[in-house]
């Protein structure tokens, strides 16, 4: 079977590039476009400058490539796009339209579109947040990520495009820096432990949020991807969970190896985004579906991480 040839937009994204490391792996460098807004990307493979918003581009890099998916990465997350709405809303929006265009004109394969917790509100249960609750998101990332949601679920009905999604938590990695997501922090805490041994924490100590290692969020990413496609019975966003914590929690697991580590609190505006949020949620759609099931907890991924950061 011929290997498939994939556009990934946000390349240079926190997901994004590790993602593009892991496609290159399954199907060769060659058969991995990366794409991103900025001119230059850090790959050794075929890389494209791309606004998403610029669907002539987004078209004719389809047809020199001759793409079969694309992972649609690229979007403005929940603190950056507090600070400017609708230019948030037009990158999310409008890029997201230019792609599932794009796979109903050129019949594309699969796509790939990644939502998240933030698509929750005051009115969804917070813990176990189910599978279908009220959606009433309260930021303009949220709200651009639940239509977006709607409109993959249009699109596969009215057009049998083939679009599948996951609502990623907290996302955590060591290998690339966070891009302006509420959850960051998860990220920030362990470079400032090992760096510095102390951290300012943006939320208040007993915020408990959903979260997933990076490994972890790969997995769910590849894994929907390959799944036959009878098995996608949820067509907006399927809920992935792997684990909980608060910022106390995670420094008294960071504590057990670093035993100096200091965190203290000051809660900015990104409180009351994540106080919107969900504190876990159910994902048994996920696992019965697809066999989704995650490989990290907290002790685990910490472990990881702060070995990979002292090398």
């Amino acid at each position: 079977m011929a290997k498939p040839k994939i556009l990934v937009t946000g390349a240079c994204g926190q997901i994004g590039t590790i993602l593009v490391k892991n496609l290159r792996e399954l199907y060769g460098e060659d058969n991995v476009i990366a794409s991103d807004i900025r001119t230059t990307g850090t790959y050794d493979g075929p890389y494209e400058q791309l606004d998403v918003t610029d669907s002539n581009k987004l078209f004719y890099l389809i047809s020199k490539y001759q793409i079969d998916q694309i992972y649609h990465l690229a979007a403005i997350l929940s603190a950056k796009g507090e600070a400017n709405p609708v230019f948030t809303w037009n990158i999310n929006m409008n890029g997201l339209l230019n792609i599932l265009e794009a796979a109903r004109n050129y019949d594309l394969d699969k796509v790939f579109y990644p939502s998240t917790i933030a698509v929750f509100g005051q009115l969804t249960p917070r813990v176990n947040t189910p599978q279908h609750p009220n959606i009433t998101p309260e930021t303009v990332y949220g709200i651009s990520k639940a239509a977006g949601e709607n409109w993959c679920q249009y699109y596969h009905k009215r057009y049998n495009v083939d679009v599948r999604s996951v609502r990623y938590p907290g996302i955590i990695s060591w290998e690339t820096l966070p891009g302006g997501g509420t959850t960051d922090y998860a990220v920030d805490i362990y470079l400032k432990a090992v760096a510095e041994g102390k951290y300012t924490c943006y939320l208040d100590k007993d915020t408990r949020l959903p979260m997933m290692y990076m490994p972890d969020a790969i997995k769910a990413t590849l894994e929907i991807m390959n799944a036959p496609k009878e098995n996608i019975k949820v067509r907006t966003s399927y809920n992935i969970g792997a684990m909980d914590f608060t910022p106390a929690e995670i420094a008294a697991e960071i504590s057990k190896t670093i035993p100096n580590f200091r965190i203290d609190y000051q809660p900015d505006f990104r409180q009351a985004i994540a106080a919107s949020w969900p504190e876990s949620v159910n994902d048994d759609a996920a696992r019965i579906d697809w066999g989704w099931t995650p490989k990290y907890d907290l002790k685990m991924m910490t472990d990881d991480i702060l070995k990979n950061l002292r090398k």
